[in-house]
């Protein structure tokens, strides 16, 4: 057996790094200004636990982003903690070497639970050399008596290190950038870039503001005290005011983050407005959400955020949510499925996580049981919210209903769970137009209908059934979304001990529907005669065809698919026809005849007519595609009969007056 330590070819690492560490080149602007921030947070925290008793109070700290078309160069600067040259070889010449997890280590005893500092893994700062032909370092260090250190670099394993001749303490980085990635000089890219990964930054981020604009007062350069000392020992002049010259005041230089972002606050501390006013400013909606859920916790893991509840224009637009996920305010990635629940994606909203294990380009999650309990979490807090809503103000609540449906379908689909903690305040839009719940409608119904549910899927086709329904006093629920068809098989599935079953309402007559009559042999005769009517006028010797004696007399027929063959049409069509037998789900429908219907029984009085033998045809159809028309869209040609076949009744009725 032989054992060793696995050797590494340092002339290798870096062209590793530029081209596989880094999943978009971009993210080198988000290390460089992280890094900044890192040395301004670890800076303030010195002097907050007294280990930098030198550095001011009201210290104000900022990071500079500074691009030069002519140079091509692109410079990062702050006035954070800086570095002395020991520090450098520590922290920049060895490769994966964390400065951040140093610092936390070294004063851990002294840190709070806060902790702010974003570097992790030592590798951040080499994503420069993906744009940069070399790359120079020129800092100071914060500590008494440092002496100001320079560094470069042109990619490869060799630096040069020498005296510097920074002044003021912090590090300025400056990248020489190749002709490839001339782009990132651009002053609108860099806009667009900084605004995507640092727009909540803790620290304020300038970019390309002119130096003499930093910390310019006023024009003069004195305070407002000042000038009004002087004016006091100044003898009075009076001279036309037209002649006394006037300077414009400059405009300062604005941040281009917001440094507190609201996710930040806590909850109480936050209006109504100013939720709506993040809302927009974050995802440029300005449709208002319906309302939000502030997510603020510590234990057993850092979590802030806030989710929202958008609007829907239309029913797909729910696919297009969006939630944005941080890590100690820096921007990683859009919905990452292994933190947010997956149903959660169809939201806005953003989440800020120090604790996630980031892997090395902080652009992807380790997926552990850490970050399960994480998604956990904030499906409990979902359903908590949307509980608290139901029971407070069942009103609003229903209000919502419509908009924030697909959500909740789509999480009782995806997580049984999420179903179990919300299942009481999942609602149903029922044909009496109110809402109720899955308990209130079985209960309300139970005497008519007991364990069937009757749904409506199309609210214009289907009228006729629903007419039906209410001349009877009975309830149907209206389930018109795309997720309705799985909601309803996870629903049955899951409750089979209450044995409940959704049908559309042109599956089956209940008997509510009916008049109670004795079949006799005349009405097998009459049935037998009408089926081979209609399948011989239309000619379909498949068709079924049934007579029934409805409650209401002004419906001549109706069309009746049932639920377990309409659902295996639809699985059919979905994967392309089962097992290889396109159409075996075909002609499953049957034509239900009204007996109590004045045409029906004209029909039957004509049908052995010889003379009205074209009427007979005519009626015949005409019936047949008006049942069909409240059950299913006609085809092309179907309709083009329809049409022909409805002008030349109205022709003959013309005629006979």
């Amino acid at each position: 057996m032989e054992k060793g330590n696995l050797s590494i070819h340092s002339e290798n690492i870096l062209p590793i790094i530029k081209k596989w560490l880094y999943s978009d080149s971009d993210i080198f602007i988000r290390e460089m200004v992280s890094n900044a921030s890192d040395a301004i947070l670890k800076l303030k925290k010195l002097a907050e636990i007294g280990e930098a008793s030198n550095i001011p109070k009201d210290e104000i700290y900022a990071i500079h982003v500074r691009s030069d078309k002519e140079a091509k160069t692109l410079t990062f600067e702050d006035n954070g903690v800086g570095m002395t040259a020991d520090e450098i070889r520590e922290y920049i010449n060895q490769i994966a070497f964390s400065g951040a997890s140093a610092f936390l280590e070294k004063y851990k005893d002294k840190m709070d639970k806060d902790n702010e500092i974003i570097g992790h893994f030592g590798l951040g700062f080499y994503s420069c050399f993906m744009v940069a032909n070399k790359v120079q370092i020129d800092t100071l260090s914060w500590q008494p008596g440092a002496e100001p250190a320079q560094w470069n670099c042109d990619g490869g394993i060799e630096y040069e290190m020498s005296a510097g001749e920074r002044t003021t303490r912090g590090t300025t980085i400056t990248l020489y950038i190749n002709e490839e990635s001339e782009e990132f000089l651009e002053e609108y890219n860099l806009k667009k870039i900084l605004t995507k990964y640092c727009s909540f930054l803790p620290v304020e981020i300038f970019l390309n503001a002119q130096p003499e604009e930093e910390n310019e007062a006023d024009v003069s350069g004195n305070t407002d005290d000042q000038n009004a000392d002087k004016n006091e020992d100044a003898d009075i002049i009076d001279v036309d005011e037209a002649d006394v010259p006037t300077t414009e005041p400059k405009k300062a230089p604005t941040p281009i983050n917001d440094t507190n972002p609201l996710w930040q606050k806590a909850p109480n501390e936050c209006t109504d407005e100013e939720y709506k006013a993040f809302y927009r400013k974050v995802f440029m909606d300005f449709n208002e959400p319906l309302f939000w859920i502030h997510l603020n916790m510590d234990y057993p893991f850092r979590l802030k955020g806030i989710l929202y509840f958008p609007k829907l224009k239309h029913e797909l637009e729910y696919i297009e949510g969006e939630v944005k996920l941080y890590n100690n305010q820096v921007f990683v990635a859009d919905n990452i499925k292994e933190v947010i629940p997956e149903y959660l994606l169809l939201l806005k909203g953003v989440m800020d996580c120090p604790d996630l294990p980031l892997n090395v380009s902080r652009s992807f999650l380790q997926n552990d049981g850490y970050v399960k309990k994480m998604s956990g979490y904030i499906s409990k807090k979902v359903a908590d919210k949307l509980n608290s809503l139901y029971k407070k103000d069942r009103e609003q609540y229903q209000s919502y209903w419509e908009d924030i449906s697909p959500f909740i379908k789509y999480g009782c689909i995806k997580e049984q769970d999420f179903y179990d903690k919300i299942k009481n305040a999942t609602l149903y839009k029922t044909t009496a137009d109110d809402y109720a719940t899955l308990e209130e409608f079985l209960e309300r119904n139970k005497d008519k209908t007991d364990k069937k549910i009757f749904y409506v899927s199309n609210q214009q086709l289907q009228s006729q059934y629903i007419k039906l329904f209410k001349d009877q006093d009975l309830e149907a629920v209206y389930l018109t979304t795309q997720l309705d068809n799985p909601f309803i098989s996870y629903v049955e599935n899951y409750e089979q001990e209450k044995e409940i079953q959704f049908n559309r309402i042109d599956s089956d007559l209940t008997d509510a529907l009916k008049q109670e009559k004795e079949e006799s042999e005349e009405d097998k005769k009459q049935q037998e005669d009408m089926e081979n009517l209609f399948r011989k006028a239309l000619g379909n010797d498949k068709l079924k065809v049934n007579i029934e004696t409805l409650k209401s007399e002004g419906i001549s027929a109706v069309v009746l698919l049932s639920e377990q063959s309409r659902r295996m049409q639809e699985m059919s069509k979905a994967y392309g026809g089962l097992s290889g037998f396109p159409g075996m789900f075909d002609n499953e429908e049957s034509l239900v005849l009204n007996r109590t219907n004045r045409l029906v029984n004209t029909l039957l009085g004509l049908k052995d007519d010889p003379d009205r033998k074209e009427d007979v045809n005519m009626i015949t159809c005409q019936i047949y595609d008006l049942a069909m028309m409240s059950h299913k869209p006609l085809s092309n040609d179907q309709m083009t009969r329809f049409i022909e076949r409805s002008n030349n009744i109205l022709e003959r009725i013309a005629k006979e007056k």
